[in-house]
C-alpha cells in the first residue's frame, strides 16, 4: 500500500472514530456569534486546565444547564454558584480558583469587547497570531487555552484556517501522519480541518485513540 493511501486510511478511521470537535462534545452549536464564542472561550479555559479533557467538557456542560452561557450571566452569578456547577461536572480539583478566573474573564470580556468576542476578530484583522496576543490578555487563558479556541473557532472564522497547532502536530506525529500544518491540511476538506484538529488532539492526549486506528487500518507504530 502507498504511503499516500495509509495516510488517507489513518485520517478516516481517526475521523469515523474520534471525529468530534471539543465545542460539539460540549454542546455548544458553534456559529459566529457573541453567545457560542463566549461558551467556546469558557470551554478552552477549562480545558486547559491539568485536568481530563473528559472532566473539563462535563464541567461545562454543568456551567450551561446553570444558565451560565453569557458574561453577564457568568459575572452575576456568585462565586458560590459557578463553583457548585463546576463541582458538578467533578472539575473539583480547581474549582474554587476557576470560579474565580471565570468571574474575571467574564468581566474582562463584558468591559474589553462588550461581551462579543467577534470584535476580538476585528481587531485582528484576521492574523491569528494577534488573535493568539489578545486572548492571553484574558484571565485565565494562556497559550493552550488560545491554541484551543483557536483550533475550533476556525470552523466559523475561516481566515484562521488551518490551525493545527503544536499539540496537534504531536497527535499526526503519533500516528505516522505528517506534522506541518500545511501537509496535514492537505488531507481533509477546508471544512473539516477543526474536526481533525479536534481528532488529532485526542492522538496526543490518549494512547487509545491511537492503538484504535491503528487496529482499524492495521498499520504498525510508525
Amino acid at each position: 500500500m502507498s504511503a499516500t493511501a495509509t495516510r488517507r486510511d489513518t485520517v478516516r478511521a481517526l475521523l469515523d472514530t474520534h471525529g468530534l470537535t471539543y465545542a460539539d462534545q460540549a454542546g455548544i452549536r458553534l456559529k459566529d456569534t457573541p453567545r457560542p464564542l463566549y461558551q467556546l472561550l469558557v470551554l478552552a479555559c477549562l480545558l486547559s486546565a491539568r485536568i481530563r479533557a473528559s472532566v473539563a467538557v462535563d464541567a461545562a456542560h454543568e456551567l450551561f444547564a446553570a444558565d451560565l452561557r453569557t458574561p453577564r450571566r457568568m459575572e452575576d452569578a456568585t462565586w458560590q454558584q459557578r463553583v457548585d456547577a463546576l463541582g458538578a461536572g467533578h472539575y473539583r480539583r480547581y474549582d474554587e480558583s476557576t470560579s474565580t478566573t471565570l468571574g474575571k474573564g467574564a468581566a474582562f470580556v463584558r468591559e474589553r469587547y462588550g461581551g462579543d468576542l467577534r470584535r476580538l476578530r476585528e481587531e485582528a484583522a484576521g492574523d491569528p497570531g494577534r488573535m493568539r496576543d489578545l486572548l492571553q490578555e484574558l484571565p485565565g487563558i494562556g497559550p493552550a487555552g488560545a491554541d484551543i479556541f483557536l483550533r475550533e473557532v476556525q470552523a466559523v472564522w475561516p481566515e484562521l484556517e488551518p490551525y493545527l497547532d503544536a499539540k496537534a502536530a504531536e497527535g499526526a506525529r503519533r500516528l505516522g501522519l505528517p506534522t506541518s500544518a500545511g501537509a496535514l491540511a492537505k488531507l481533509v476538506p477546508a471544512p473539516d480541518l477543526a474536526v481533525f484538529a479536534a481528532a488529532l488532539v485526542r492522538a496526543a492526549l490518549d494512547t487509545s485513540v491511537v492503538e484504535d486506528v491503528r487496529e482499524r487500518t492495521g498499520t504498525a507504530a510508525p
